[in-house]
């Protein structure tokens, strides 16, 4: 990782004042994703994710099994990751714990920084410290850029196939 970077960027928790900057960095990510896939994404009004990510801020609690880091720079929110706690719902598998990334988002002129490393790494930590054995994400098969990332860059790999149909 750039070591300029660790002195410039902030891995923390969330707080009710981080949500406009979340709210932010998830419009930028919509924005890409509607860009992708048009018939599955589309670009939420920004209020709806202020009012999202102020609620879910006000609901975490310090023992939850979730939680919400901010990647801060220059008193900005430069970037977000959203994990849970979960055990495996597959009852063929033998017992595990996941954390489960369920949003990651870093604003558009802040990508490939090394700030989505530094997101994953602080979750992945929390992860470790709340029992997970294992870390898990979704990504958009289009998203070749993310594909790479995750798997080239930090160490993910394909388990399960999601596939789809319109019905």
């Amino acid at each position: 990782m750039n070591s300029e970077l660790e002195t410039v960027v902030a891995l923390r928790p969330a707080t009710l004042e981080d949500a406009y900057g979340i709210a932010r960095a998830l419009l930028e990510s919509a924005e890409h994703h509607a860009g992708l896939d048009p018939e599955r994404y589309f670009v939420p009004a920004f209020d709806t994710l202020l009012t999202r990510y102020r609620k879910r801020i006000r609901e975490l609690r310090a023992d939850s099994p979730e939680i919400i880091l901010v990647a801060e720079q220059n008193d900005e929110i430069v970037g977000f990751i959203e994990a849970t706690i979960e055990p495996s719902p597959d009852p063929m598998h033998r017992s595990m714990t996941f954390c489960h990334v369920a949003e990651i988002g870093v604003r558009k002129h802040h990508r490939s920084l090394g700030i989505g490393t530094h997101l994953l790494h602080g979750v992945e930590d929390w992860g470790r410290e709340h029992g997970a054995e294992f870390a898990s994400l979704e990504y958009h098969i289009a998203n070749t850029r993310a594909g790479s990332f995750y798997q080239r860059k930090m160490g993910y790999g394909p388990a399960a196939v999601t596939a789809i149909k319109r019905l």
